[in-house]
């Protein structure tokens, strides 16, 4: 640990959270890293959020209180930052909960790495009444194993691998990557992207550095930009600007709803690809202008890179093992989209 620790500025957006932000605050202030400021912007709350906010403010000169002058997330974010006084940025959200050793473990991180680093770990969901639903136990477990295994970057194509609120980094390498600049939902994964384009190292840590409420009305549930969770826009254009190599040949894989939606996508960036399918009664036959081929034609294709687009867990298994078969390596030869 630094003899003088840096100044750690915690970023977060609040809208009409006032039954959770006494948890969310008090956990911050319960942190064993002291040297923190929270930024808190209130983005048009309707309910008793703003004298919350201010009354915690009052108490505790760490807290700094703003109000958003364009609702929505983004530019509320974009708000809070204008603000921040500290060298390591995090965020926070308005309705969860920190582990009291968050930041002491993401600090502590970072100073062993330094600038052009992102430090990022696990997640843990909860619920007050009931059960976490299943989809988000699945995105957590394998967030976590993203994170214990550090493979980021290996996996950015299948869903957002940094939850918004499990990382830290130096304020210079945000501004670098564009902060919050960028008005794209989800912002977390388009941020990942592109600390991804910029070549950003991220550190994955094997701790549960944040706990996620999960509630009903939670904006992933009820804003329409998050209703199509695939992202397929956003990867596609990230994939083009990043990865696409028109020298080698594109393969497909997959043609089931996903890869026929991801093949209107290659067609409207007037790409070329062969189309592979494990079904028979798909194979021979033209879907969008596309002769299907079986997927035994992949070896002969030589130097291609792939797209999976195959949902299903045990089909996921079955293309693996054979890419590992076929000598193919992630990143340079083929992606898992879905």
């Amino acid at each position: 640990m630094a003899v003088n620790p840096p100044l750690v500025s915690i970023i977060m957006a609040v809208k009409d959270t006032a039954p959770y932000l006494h948890d969310c605050i008090n956990s911050i202030i319960n942190q064993t890293y002291q040297n923190w400021e929270l930024i808190a912007v209130n983005d048009h709350s309707t309910d008793a959020t703003p004298e919350i906010l201010a009354a915690f403010a009052k108490a505790d000169p760490r807290i700094r209180v703003f109000h958003s002058d364009i609702p929505k997330l983004i530019p509320t974010l974009q708000r809070g930052y204008r603000e921040v006084k500290g060298t390591l940025i995090n965020r926070m959200d308005s309705d969860d909960k920190m582990p009291d050793y968050k930041i002491q473990v993401l600090v502590d991180e970072w100073h062993k790495h330094g600038k052009g680093h992102v430090i990022a770990g696990g997640t843990e969901h909860f619920v007050d009444e009931g059960e976490v639903g299943d989809g988000f136990l699945r995105y957590e477990r394998w967030l976590n194993e993203v994170a214990r295994t550090s493979t980021h970057y290996q996996q950015i194509y299948k869903e957002c691998v940094i939850p918004s609120h499990c990382w830290l980094l130096h304020k210079e390498d945000l501004d670098a990557v564009g902060a919050f600049d960028p008005i794209i939902y989800p912002e977390d994964y388009d941020l990942c992207f592109r600390m991804y384009r910029h070549g950003l190292k991220i550190i994955g840590i094997d701790y549960i550095l944040h706990h996620w409420r999960d509630r009903s009305n939670r904006i992933s549930r009820t804003w329409d930009e998050y209703k199509d969770n695939r992202y397929f826009d956003l990867k596609m254009r990230f994939f083009y600007e990043i990865d696409r190599d028109y020298s080698r040949p594109l393969v497909l894989w997959g043609a089931g709803r996903n890869g026929k939606d991801m093949a209107k996508i290659l067609q409207s960036y007037k790409d070329t690809f062969h189309w592979v399918s494990n079904n028979q009664k798909q194979i021979g036959k033209d879907i969008y202008g596309v002769r299907m081929q079986s997927f035994k034609d992949i070896p002969s294709i030589k130097n291609s890179q792939i797209l999976i687009v195959v949902s299903s867990p045990d089909g996921k298994k079955e293309i693996q093992a054979l890419l590992d078969t076929w000598g193919k390596k992630p990143i340079s030869d083929y992606w898992f989209f879905a």
